[in-house]
């Protein structure tokens, strides 16, 4: 009799062996498939040593093409999000807003961005940048990528911003609202603070895409970034394999890197909130004595003493704290 899980019955011995031959079998066919690409690769001469020479004995190859390529890559990126990040926010809010001449334009806008392809912003970018804009012609490309990427992952953060203000508790904006903090207070010291660690993940998850993204603008505009300069590798070298694998593999570690920077960051923040506090300072405890502010005094601990060096008295020596005249409490005998 097969055990029960909470979200599934758990396979019995006949299941067991039935997952294991189709797993045996899925890896045998992506072995099968693996071969057979490479050994295509190497009947073209794709394999062989010489092919990835060019990267260890020649520096031209970074310093000319992959560095530079990598460096507008990281430009565009890096620009892109510094620009498109506070405009999502701000659109994010927008949406948000109990006024409708606010809410909805910004809906207008996102939904409308969102919509379209950011190759196509990019290419319509770059001809509004011709038409109408006096940019030199050779920055002109980098221009459109960013506005493009600016465009299209502003909305993005929108929705970003927007789920991860509406996924806290309601309650946290009824205690804003209970001690007399504006809609604006409300979302800026106590929304979108916490708001952050949620949001984390999906914005990182967008850089990402922002990152490879800049790849179109190579491809259909000419911007000088990786991708594009690693055509120029593997023309200039005939390499194509080599040179896309080493691209790929600069991909790979840029992204990784973001990704476990923003671990980091998500970690240290929740470890930060999880160390802080409220703490009542001494003035307000004694204003709340004097004035009845309501202001609480710091609970007092086992072995605390009162001002004056006094013990603090331990429960059950008949005080009388709670009956006023000095007497047991009630209950006691």
């Amino acid at each position: 009799m097969s055990k029960t899980s909470v979200l599934y019955d758990a396979p019995g011995p006949r299941a067991r062996q039935r997952n294991v031959l189709i797993s045996v079998v899925f890896v045998a066919a992506l072995a099968a498939f693996a071969w057979w690409v490479l050994s295509a690769l190497n009947d073209k001469n794709q394999l062989d040593l010489a092919k990835w020479d060019p990267f260890v004995t020649d520096s031209r190859v970074w310093t000319t093409y992959l560095l530079p390529g990598l460096q507008e890559t990281l430009t565009a990126a890096a620009l892109s999000l510094v620009i498109a990040l506070p405009l999502g926010a701000l659109l994010g809010i927008g949406r948000m807003s109990q006024h409708w001449w606010i809410r909805r334009p910004s809906d207008v806008i996102v939904e409308f961005f969102r919509s379209i392809p950011v190759l196509l912003l990019m290419i319509f970018a770059n001809q509004a940048f011709a038409e109408w804009a006096n940019i030199d012609r050779d920055i002109r490309p980098m221009y459109a990528v960013i506005t493009g990427l600016v465009l299209y992952n502003a909305s993005v953060l929108a929705e970003i911003v927007r789920a991860g203000v509406l996924s806290l508790p309601r309650g946290q904006t009824d205690a804003a609202n209970a001690i007399g903090m504006r809609k604006t207070q409300a979302m800026v010291y106590v929304l979108l603070p916490q708001a952050v660690t949620a949001m984390l993940p999906a914005i990182v998850s967008q850089l990402v895409v922002i990152v490879k993204d800049t790849a179109l603008g190579g491809a259909m505009l000419g911007y000088g970034e990786l991708l594009s300069n690693t055509r120029l590798v593997a023309g200039n070298y005939s390499n194509t394999i080599a040179a896309y694998t080493v691209a790929a593999a600069l991909f790979i570690a840029v992204n990784f890197l973001l990704t476990g920077f923003a671990g980091w960051l998500e970690g240290r923040i929740r470890r930060g909130r999880r160390g802080t506090g409220a703490v009542v300072p001494h003035d307000a405890g004694e204003e709340s004595q004097t004035a009845g502010a309501g202001l609480p005094a710091p609970a007092l601990g086992k072995g605390a003493t009162l001002p004056g060096g006094t013990d603090l008295p331990s429960a059950g020596t008949g005080t009388g704290s709670g009956t006023g005249d000095g007497g047991p409490a009630p209950g006691s005998s």
